[in-house]
């Protein structure tokens, strides 16, 4: 384990509202219709979730033994996800109230086609710009997840002025962005993870090449969902395998569980086939449940896990320079 070590999680701190819809939209939407939408789905199914990519990264985090801070804006609603961080040992040290906002919330209903319907209200995530990245606390690293705009671009600039290594991880907030933006924020981190999609959508906005990246960081990870990852460091390409899992019921949250791997080897100074490896089985753990905080293990189980997914066993003695 890392001792004090710890990470600080920019990023939102959100409900997830989800709702199953047992027949299929395309049965009740008419196409020449579309100009004129007004419908309505009965929805006997509903759950409701803690989610939020800071809050899945922390408690994915704490299931592995390390320290993570979730840091953004919370709203007045925030109790019972409250009473949840602290049931699970989660600090809520960074967390900032907006009492004239809710938290962030996804509202998403699923057809028996899997196809979705979300709507997603930011609340108090619009107000984490307010909030500054502590530059004296002894964070080990930082992680820039999808937030705010501005939050997103103040707390990047934050953690290179205050000398913290950090996370690029734009995720679902890549519509914010232009390619400066893309390219100031790269310029300035020290991993850039994303999926395979982000990552064409950023080689366009861009211009820019793996060759490019590498420039400016110490490793870019893609993800490729069933396919594995591909980590670029050291002058080197990783190909990570894809863990199986024991069911696919959700992947909600399991690139949060996969972030949470990478910045577990990161701060154990694991190499990088071990770290990737790590992170993958956290996806794989994750998407066998529903919700992004419902999976647990123990790091025994977890050590078994890895070699049963992978053939090796997990040990610090695998650690090596990041």
């Amino acid at each position: 384990m890392s001792g004090n070590k710890s990470a600080l999680i920019c990023g939102s701190v959100a409900y997830d509202t989800i709702m199953v819809f047992p027949d299929r939209f395309k049965a009740h939407i008419l196409p020449d219709k579309l100009h004129m939408l007004n419908v309505a789905f009965l929805v006997p199914q509903m759950r409701r979730e803690f989610g939020g990519c800071a809050g899945n990264i922390a408690y994915n985090l704490k299931l592995l033994g390390e320290t993570g801070y979730p840091m953004g804006g919370i709203g007045r609603d925030f109790q019972p996800y409250s009473d949840w961080m602290k049931k699970q040992g989660m600090s809520e040290k960074y967390l900032v109230t907006i009492s004239e906002e809710h938290c962030a919330q996804a509202f998403i209903t699923t057809d028996l086609d899997s196809n979705q319907i979300t709507a997603f209200h930011p609340g108090a995530m619009n107000h984490s710009w307010k909030i500054k990245v502590p530059a004296n606390d002894g964070i080990t690293i930082g992680v820039i997840a999808p937030d705010s705009r501005e939050g997103m671009l103040q707390h990047a600039e934050q953690f290179k002025a205050a000398g913290i290594p950090f996370i690029f991880d734009p995720g679902q907030a890549m519509p914010l962005f232009a390619g400066d933006d893309f390219k100031r924020f790269i310029s300035i981190s020290d991993w850039l993870a994303l999926n395979d999609y982000e990552w064409a959508l950023l080689q366009e906005r861009t211009g820019w090449s793996v060759a490019d990246v590498m420039k400016h960081v110490k490793a870019l990870i893609v993800t490729r969902g069933s396919e594995g990852s591909t980590i670029h460091a050291d002058g080197r390409t990783y190909e990570i395998p894809c863990a199986r899992a024991t069911e696919v019921l959700d992947p909600t949250g399991c690139g949060d569980a996969y972030r949470a791997g990478l910045i577990h080897g990161i701060l154990n100074g694991l190499d990088w086939e071990t770290t990737g490896r790590i992170a993958s089985l956290m996806g794989a753990i994750k998407i066998a449940v529903r919700g992004t905080q419902n999976h647990s293990f123990t790091l025994p189980e977890f050590a078994q896990l890895y070699a049963d997914s992978f053939g090796k066993p997990l040990s610090i003695k695998d650690k090596a320079a990041n």
